[in-house]
């Protein structure tokens, strides 16, 4: 470790002039006025601001004002859900951009990780986040947590490239160190890196119309084109019935609000924004009232069980002892006859341990036991 030298100042600051931060795509957050415009254009809200506004033409300011009231609190359900959504996608950032231990001028400084860059010599221990992507060159019993990337709970053991074909020595951004140590050079950062792709990957979709919007569209063109028409008519047959053109304009108006649902549309928005609620009470944060439409007309999910609807956790459900296999539902019933072998499982394992196995079995000592052994000297690790 003492013969690395790693890089210096300037080569440091030469490769963040040619690479750039060692930092993920993201999209720059909106303002009110943006987030208000992207509600405007919805059909619905359309639909509502026409009912509004004819209400105000045709002298009736109560119905109009009512109407137009509600867009605003729409507005403002919108913007809230909008803002605790990029809270909390903010606060997932901060996993890129941990300090790092790096090997610089023969010296170990730790610095952000956004700040890393090709080249560099990263020093990793257990509970280290890696901030980019690399090959590992020197390791003791390095495993690594990659389930943020394959959604796989059980470490993979990282090795020295011994094989042609081998890529156990690859690490990469975002993934945890969960027992070992070891010291890598860093391949790639930012966009380059693995978890920078996913990034990209997400920016570049696209959104498009939803069902019900293309639906709502329709019905609002039709509705808007037989208005007119409808208006049109009552204006001229009671111009030249009774020929006074202002009571013919008012009637023709009158007329074409009759068939222009103006609760529809504040129902339907109040549908979703109660969808909205109800998801953020199961810690589930939508951007858009769209998804909420999608997520409502969904009658079959189809997912991968490893890391995505599972917590990247483990447990002890069972353990054999005595010649008879006890179940977690029973542990504590047999709790005299498990004391010794879960006590002797934790004491086999790391204080303070990172390894979803290891924190299995303090986790199940905590259940039977009662308490933590933590008087204990650690003789020597394997």
């Amino acid at each position: 470790m003492n013969q690395i030298i790693g890089l210096n100042k300037k080569e440091v600051k030469q490769r963040l002039l040619s690479f750039g931060y060692n930092e993920l795509p993201s999209e720059k957050p909106k303002n009110i006025l943006q987030i208000a415009l992207e509600v405007f254009k919805e059909p619905m809200f359309i639909l509502l601001v026409s009912c509004g506004l004819l209400y105000l033409i045709i002298g009736d300011v109560l119905e109009g004002s009512v109407l137009l009231a509600s867009i605003l609190i729409i507005i403002s359900i919108t913007f809230y859900h909008y803002q605790k959504t990029e809270k909390a996608l903010n606060a997932l950032k901060q996993l890129a951009s941990p300090k790092v231990l790096v090997v610089r001028e023969g010296k170990q400084i730790k610095v952000l990780g956004r700040e890393i860059v090709p080249d560099d010599i990263v020093l990793l221990n257990e509970g280290d986040r890696i901030s980019a992507d690399g090959i590992l060159i020197e390791g003791l019993n390095l495993s690594v947590d990659e389930s943020i990337l394959t959604g796989e709970s059980i470490p993979v053991l990282k090795s020295i490239k011994s094989q042609a074909d081998s890529k156990t020595e690859y690490l990469y951004s975002g993934t945890l160190v969960t027992q070992g140590h070891g010291m890598m050079k860093v391949i790639a950062t930012g966009l380059k890196t693995e978890f920078g792709k996913i990034g990209i990957s997400l920016l570049e979709i696209k959104d498009s119309n939803t069902k019900l919007q293309i639906e709502m569209k329709t019905l609002i063109k039709n509705l808007f084109l037989i208005g007119i028409f409808i208006s049109i008519f009552v204006v001229v047959i009671y111009y030249f019935t009774r020929g006074n053109f202002i009571q013919a304009l008012l009637n023709g108006l009158t007329a074409s609000m009759a068939i222009l649902p103006e609760e529809f549309p504040v129902v339907l928005t109040i549908f979703i924004a109660m969808g909205a609620w109800r998801l953020t009470k199961k810690n589930v944060l939508t951007r858009k009232p769209s998804t909420i439409e999608t997520l409502g007309s969904a009658t079959i999910l189809c997912s991968d069980k490893t890391g995505t609807i599972t917590q990247n956790k483990m447990e002890v459900t069972s353990i054999y002892t005595e010649d008879e296999m006890i179940y977690k539902q029973k542990f504590l019933e047999n709790s005299n006859k498990l004391s010794h072998i879960v006590q002797l499982a934790y004491l086999a394992s790391q204080k303070n341990a990172i390894d979803p196995m290891e924190i299995a079995f303090a986790n199940t000592n905590r259940l039977i036991n009662k308490k933590n052994i933590d008087d204990y000297t650690l003789i020597k690790e394997y």
